[in-house]
Formats: structure tokens, sequence, C-alpha cells
């Protein structure tokens, strides 16, 4: 039987003190809705009041304005009840909070008690107490790894608003919060000096000149490897200031205090750095510098002084600037369109009715980087029709219009524009690219710019010839570490050297394919001489060598192609036994090597011979060069040391973020103005703890 509400006389006064009130709101309680005892800290402040049977109201206790509660089976809440208590919109709690504003309360649900805000608080919240050595760290952190000015800690209102948060927080000073971004960078390079210290392989540096407001550079060193897992690795080692950048011996010491700090005298295998500011003397002055303090393989063939990304700059640089006029032309015309509403909305109506299909949107290009005003006028080529009727539909457009002989232009300079955009785009990925990738843009440029340079087409002809020119220069100079990158990926080895070369040189082709393969098992007999290089553990007098263990002697079998307890023919099994038993210093290693590749006239196939012999893998996009190496290190011993060294090479010495630069990167006059070793710290260190596999502890 369904319980009957009670009524109430809108004339009788309804007050939680009086019986009626109270039998009223016993009534309420017990409504078919079963509403549970109300817990909200409003009711200190108001009071129910049933207006009729389906509505009743909330009364404040101070001004005595009611609001809506309950209308029909509508459920008001009490939000609008808590802001006009808070907020001080009730008239009689602002005065009285005005006239004793410090006065504590001391009755419950009076004006100067305002109701506050309940929070949950989080799990184990409650059990975290302020560390004030923790707090500084943080902030030492954050300055680095946000690029914020360590000055800020003596800014007022950064001081202000950190003791809003926490006011126990004694906020450091400059020297203090320097000394410990300076701390977290020690701590952190001691961790990576031990990560590369226990690497099998070499270590490959790229070395970058970044610029200053001052006379003087700083040399950023950057060191690419992988590691016995098979990842590869980009740390930024050293920023060393550079007084005279172009003094011809200016980055010795850049690198002699790189070589030292990371002790990598005998593991660093090339060096990458940009010709824009390098020249030979300098080049030749390193090579003689780094041959004194470190074994280069290849006859030093493998340092490099052309940055991948620098040149493809500079590429399409140069093609924009071959029709400069037309360009300015076309950026004009965006410029009115996008600086002005009115414009824009003139522009879209006009598309819409010529009915451009183009989804494309228009945008001023930031001339500092080449791919933005690519992609300017990619996006205006589109929409060339609306450009071409502008004029007739909007009096105000007085800008000089593209012809259609300039569209043309732009259109074949998109096209080349779109090879340099695609080739330097592979270095903004979130993972550096392994050496073998660069090869099919490279070699893609090559054959586009050589073809296009022969065109019957006159401004193609006038447009590429000077780029060919260019490029082949770098070609020159690197096509040999390219090609080697490339033959290690089993999907390729020297079949696409074999094509690509054909396409690139035609008849000549045999000569530069001869190249690549004499530079490719010289540079594996100068690592099986490495591989079967006699361990440092010494018995009876140095007179026997023993191996370090099992794996070290299984790994030098395998290095010279003798499987151990097996014979073979003309190549005696004590011949594998013999070697432990030659002492160091005999001079007598290229023996070694002879007799693993001649045995009676009948060489036997290398681990070189063999791979590349054996069928090319199927190309997938998921395949992994790296992981497929690792699975096949213990079949290609000495062959997959070399390949994780090559795979490590790094073609480009700028960061990600330059890739598309069209000026050098550099140091703002604040950062220059700090400390040298403290520069060097905020940079190093940010980007050492965006890896946490290496600095997991220290967090």
């Amino acid at each position: 039987m369904d319980t009957p509400i009670a009524t109430v006389m809108p004339d009788t006064p309804i007050t939680p003190s009086s019986p009626s009130g109270n039998r009223e709101l016993m009534n309420l309680e017990t409504q078919p809705n079963k509403r549970r005892r109300k817990k909200s800290i409003v009711w200190d402040y108001f009071t129910v009041e049933t207006v009729d049977a389906g509505c009743t109201r909330a009364c404040c206790n101070q001004c005595k304005k009611s609001f809506a509660y309950i209308t029909g089976s509508k459920l008001a809440g009490t939000s609008h009840l808590k802001r006009h208590i808070t907020m001080g919109i009730c008239p009689v709690s602002r005065q009285k909070n005005q006239q004793t504003p410090n006065t504590p309360s001391t009755k419950p649900g009076s004006v100067t008690d305002p109701p506050k805000r309940r929070y949950r608080a989080s799990p184990g919240i409650s059990s975290i107490s302020f560390n004030q050595d923790r707090s500084t760290q943080d902030i030492a952190k954050m300055i680095i790894m946000h690029e914020y000015p360590p000055h800020i800690v003596e800014h007022p209102a950064f001081i202000d608003f950190v003791h809003t948060l926490q006011p126990q927080f004694n906020v450091a000073s400059f020297n203090t919060i320097q000394g410990d971004c300076v701390a977290i960078y020690l701590r952190e390079k001691q961790r990576l000096l031990n990560f590369i210290s226990g690497i099998h392989g070499r270590v490959n540096l790229a070395l970058d000149l970044w610029s200053s407001n001052q006379s003087v550079g700083y040399a950023v060193l950057t060191g690419h490897f992988i590691d016995g897992d098979w990842n590869l690795h980009r740390r930024v080692l050293n920023v060393v200031m550079v007084p005279s950048p172009d003094s011809d011996v200016a980055f010795n010491q850049a690198l002699a205090s790189c070589l030292s700090d990371w002790r990598l005298e005998n593991k660093l295998l090339t060096l990458t750095l940009d010709r824009s500011f390098s020249n030979e003397t300098i080049n030749g002055n390193l090579r003689g510098f780094l041959s004194v303090k470190n074994p280069f393989m290849l006859n030093c063939q493998l340092i490099k002084g052309n940055c991948y990304a620098r040149v493809i700059s500079r590429l399409a640089q140069d093609a924009l600037g071959a029709i400069w006029e037309t360009v300015d032309k076309i950026r004009a015309s965006v410029k009115y369109v996008k600086t002005s509403d009115t414009h824009e909305e003139k522009f879209l109506e006009l598309k819409e009715r010529l009915q451009v299909p183009s989804t494309k949107e228009l945008f001023i290009d930031d001339q500092t980087k080449w791919n933005t005003t690519y992609h300017m006028l990619v996006a205006a080529h589109e929409l060339k029709e609306v450009f071409a009727c502008l004029e007739t539909f909007d009096p105000d457009y007085k800008i000089a219009t593209p012809t259609m002989d300039d569209w043309k232009q732009v259109e074949i300079l998109c096209t080349y524009l779109k090879y340099f955009f695609d080739a330097a785009n592979i270095l903004t990925s979130p993972t550096y690219p392994t050496a073998s990738v660069f090869y099919h843009e490279v070699s893609k440029i090559q054959a586009e710019l050589m073809q296009a340079a022969m065109s019957e087409e006159p401004f193609t002809s006038y447009l590429t010839k000077p780029l060919k020119e260019r490029f082949d220069e770098y070609w020159k100079d690197c096509f040999l570490v390219l090609a080697i990158a490339v033959v290690i990926d089993p999907r390729f080895k020297m079949k696409l050297i074999e094509f690509s070369f054909s396409r690139i040189y035609g008849e000549d082709a045999g000569m530069w394919i001869k190249a690549v393969d004499d530079g490719l098992h010289e540079l594996f007999h100068e690592y099986l001489v490495q591989m079967l290089a006699l361990p440092d553990t010494f018995m009876d007098e140095g007179l026997e060598v023993i191996p370090k263990s099992e794996a070290s002697r299984e790994e030098t079998l395998h290095a010279g192609n003798i499987e151990e307890g097996t014979p073979q023919e003309g190549h005696p099994q004590e011949h594998s036994q013999d070697l432990s038993l030659i002492s160091i210093g005999d001079g007598l290693s290229d023996f070694e090597v002879y007799i693993s590749e001649d045995t009676s006239g009948q060489p036997m196939r290398s681990e070189l011979d063999q791979y590349l012999e054996e069928f090319l893998l199927p190309r997938t996009q998921d395949f992994d060069i790296l992981d497929w190496w690792r699975l096949n290190q213990a079949k290609y011993p000495t062959l997959s040391r070399m390949a994780s060294d090559i795979l490590s090479i790094p073609f480009s010495t700028v960061p990600t973020d330059s890739v598309f630069d069209t000026v050098s990167k550099k140091i703002d006059s604040y950062r220059s103005s700090l400390r040298p070793v403290t520069l060097e710290a905020l940079i190093c260190a940010k980007d050492w703890l965006q890896y946490g596999s290496l600095s997991s502890d220290s967090q």
C-alpha cells in the first residue's frame, strides 16, 4: 500500500524547530523514493520548506532567500546552494565576513564558517611527507628536460607560485640549482660511460657545429653504437666550446676531449662532419690527429665530410632559389589570404564556386624550414585555379598573380622537392635509422637527377643540372660506405648494388661495382684479423695462450670457418688447436687469415662469401635488420660484428628537430652566457634523461 504524502497549507510556516516542521521532514524522508538522510554540509545553512504538494524549496538561514530544491520528481541538487554561501552571494554572509574577516567560527552553521569542499584523498597521499632535497632535485630535472633558464629559481613569480603550493619549500639559489644540474649530468655520464664500456663493438661519431651570437662556436659530438642486444643508440656525448671555428685545428681539441672522456681511443670507427664548416685542410688535420689516437679502418675512407641532412637542405634551397621570384609571388598571395579572416572567407567561397577538389589548407611558410615552403607550394599549386580567379572576385586583391608558366615551373620544382623531402624525412622518425636505409634514398636522388639533367625540357634541365653537380660530390664521398651498409641487409646484398649501379653508370657500372666488392672484402679482412687477435690471458710465462672462455674459443673457430672437432680437407684438426699456441707479437696474425681463406690453392668460402651467395630474403614491411643479425650472429660471428659497427654509422650530424633547417643551429644568448660545463651538462643530460633504460635507478 502506498504511503500517503503529507500536505501543508502555504500559510503554515515550517521550520526544523517546530513540531509540524519535524513531522514534515520525517514525511519527506519516508516518501517512496526513500531518500537517505541529507549529508551535504549545505544543510547547516539551509532549511527545507514545502511550498505545496509538488514543490519543496531550500531557504537560506541568513538572508531568508529561497531556492529550488524539489519540483515534482526533479531534484535540483545542492550545487547552487553551495555557491550561495561559498562565493559570497549571500548578502548577510558577505557583510558579516567583511566585518570580522579574521574571527574564527565557533558555532556550526555560522556565516563565518563557510562550507568547505570535501575532497577524497588519493590512496597513500596522506603518507607522503614533504622532502626538500627531492623537490630541489625535481626542479633541477625540470630545468634540464624543458630547457628552462636556471635563473628561474630567482624569478619572483616562480617563487610565489612554489610557495603557494608548498610554503615549507625553500627555493634554492641559482648557484645551488646550477650545481644540482651538473650533479645530475655527472651521475648520468657515469652510467652511460659504464654502458658504452660494456659494448663489444665500435662507436661512430657525428660532429656538428652550433653557432652563437658571440664569435665562438660549439662542437656537438654525438655517439652512435649498437649494444649487445642489438639495439641502436644515439647519445650526445660532448658539447665543447670552440673559440675559433675557422681554425684548421679547431676541432682537434673537441675530438680529443670526446675520445678521452669516453675511452674511445681504440673503439672509434667513423667520423661524420659537415663540409659547410670544414674544408680539406681541417679534414686532413683530423685524419692525421685520429690516425695517432685511433687505428682507423679502410685507410681512413670512413671519415665522412658531408652531413646527409645538410646536403639535402642545400639542394632544396638551391632548387627554391632557381625560381625565387615566383616563390615570392606565391608567398605574397598566401599571406594575403591567411592574414585576414575576410580575405580567407572570400577565397574559400570562390573555391566552393569553382568546385576545386583540393583538401589542402593554405599556410604561411617558415623560411628557416625549407619543408614548410615546399608544403606551402604544394597546397598553393592545388589551388592555383582559385588564385587565378581571385582578382576578379575580390577587388582588394592587388598582388601580382603567378602566371600559368609560373605554376608549371612550381609543379616541376615540387617534383624534385618531393625527392628531397622523402630523403630527409627518414631522419625525423622517433628512432634513428640504421645506415642501410640511407642508400635507397641517396641512389634514388642520384638516378633521378642524372636523368633530369639530360632532359629535353628546358626548365627541368636548367633546374637540375646544378643540383646534380652538387650531389655528385656527396655521392663520390659517401657511395662506398652507403653501399657496404646496404649489402649488410640480407634482402639486398650485392644484387641491389649491381641493379642500381647499372641504372646510374650504364656501361661503366662494372668498375663501380668492383670498387664496392673490393672495399667490402678489405673491410671484412680487417675484422677477421681482429677477431683472430689472441686473448690476453697467459699461462706458463706466455708460452701458451688460453682462451678466456669456451665462448671466445668458439668465436675464434667460427671466425676462421673452422668447425671444432671436425678435420677439414687440407686443414687438419690440429690447425684449430694451434690457434691457441701462437704467442702474441710473433707477426703471424696475417698467416691465420691466410690459412683460413686458402688451403692448397683451394680457397674456403669465408663468412662474407657464404653470406653473399645465399638467397635474398623477401622484402617485408616489418623486417627488422638488427633483429635478423641478432639471430644470425652465431652463424656469422665475424660478419655480424662488422654489421653491428656499420649499421650504426651516422650519415647526419644534426638533431631531429633541425633536419629541415636552412640555417645552422644556434645557442641563444642566455645559454651561451652560462659556464661551458653548465651548458654541456644541460644539453647532454636532457638527451640522456629521456632514455629510461639508462637512468631507471636514478629516477
